[in-house]
């Protein structure tokens, strides 16, 4: 069995190609152990896994600890609004708190960009970063790629767009480097104001034109608009933005092939997709949940077994 290159997940930048490819031949086989009846394995009987997260997050937290338990580790969960951080603690004290209870490893999601390649350098466990600010978010675009590759076959030579708030996203820039990675061809589209300065320089194509965005793709991953990181107006109304950038079916039906839907949730219904795409049978999204799970098994499986007891 071939290993990471790495033992830390802090960004798909990290990554390679051969990286990716043996984190997705093992998440295949827990897909299988996550059908079975008995959904359990007893691989990481011995490892402690210490979830923080410095910002609030449903979805990923959830999808992470499940993962946890279905490998049989002992997990600690630890959230940071109702923690210490608040009373002043720096990120180091409180890591070093938990290291001191002898943790294996490290899941982070932090408001801070850099947070968890910061963290890898000053504490003695193996880290995966759930998100750093607008920065990346790994597995995410881990089990989105997995995703295209369940429906599609592969993901080399697919055209993919990402739609949306592209310059508050840490999905869309893990995104950008996992597909070119695999050897997709890279679209974002959206607003010119939700489009980044430097987009240019990441060998994406740029297009403002959702009709014609969605036209040139096999996959169109539509993001939501990140309000909560927003400190001022990038668009008139969110009205104006649904009838720009939003995807309904008759825009699915007036294209000449049919296209798949992904969304890393959680979705605004009627804001970016309508809830009539969102539960058709081109959305992959309820996939992607559970793909989520296997691929953050497949993450913790393989730092770990690059842990020295």
């Amino acid at each position: 069995m071939s290993e990471l290159s790495v033992n830390h997940l802090l960004g798909i930048k990290y990554l390679n190609s051969q990286d990716i490819q043996l984190i997705f031949e093992t998440a295949d086989h827990f897909k299988e152990v996550i059908n079975r009846p008995i959904k359990k394995v007893p691989s990481l009987r011995d490892i402690t896994i210490a979830n923080l997260f410095f910002e609030n997050s449903t979805r990923t937290k959830l999808s992470f600890e499940l993962a946890e338990k279905r490998l049989s580790a002992d997990v600690i969960n630890f959230s940071a609004s109702q923690s210490s951080v608040k009373k002043g603690e720096t990120l180091i004290d409180t890591v070093n708190n938990i290291l001191a209870m002898k943790v294996d490893m490290v899941v982070m999601r932090h408001p801070n960009p850099g947070a968890s390649v910061f963290l890898s350098q000053h504490v003695n466990a193996s880290i995966i970063n759930a998100g750093d600010g607008a920065h990346e978010h790994p597995t995410q675009a881990l089990l989105d790629s997995y995703s295209i590759r369940e429906r599609l076959g592969k993901v080399q030579g697919k055209n993919v767009v990402i739609v949306g708030d592209i310059l508050h996203s840490r999905v869309a820039l893990s995104n950008i480097f996992a597909l070119q990675l695999q050897g997709a061809n890279v679209m974002v589209c959206g607003p010119k104001t939700l489009l980044p300065k430097y987009i240019d320089k990441l060998g994406v194509k740029v297009e403002t034109n959702l009709k014609k965005a969605l036209q040139w793709c096999d996959v169109a991953n539509m993001l939501r608009v990140q309000n909560e990181r927003m400190d001022m107006t990038y668009f008139p109304s969110t009205r104006e933005y649904t009838q720009q950038y939003g995807v309904n079916k008759a825009l699915l039906n007036s294209l000449d092939k049919e296209i798949t839907i992904m969304h890393p949730g959680p979705i605004n219904r009627g804001v970016e997709i309508t809830s009539d795409v969102a539960d058709s049978k081109q959305a992959i999204i309820l996939d992607q949940v559970q793909n989520g799970v296997a691929i953050r098994m497949a993450v913790i499986y393989l730092l770990a077994s690059k842990i020295k007891h």
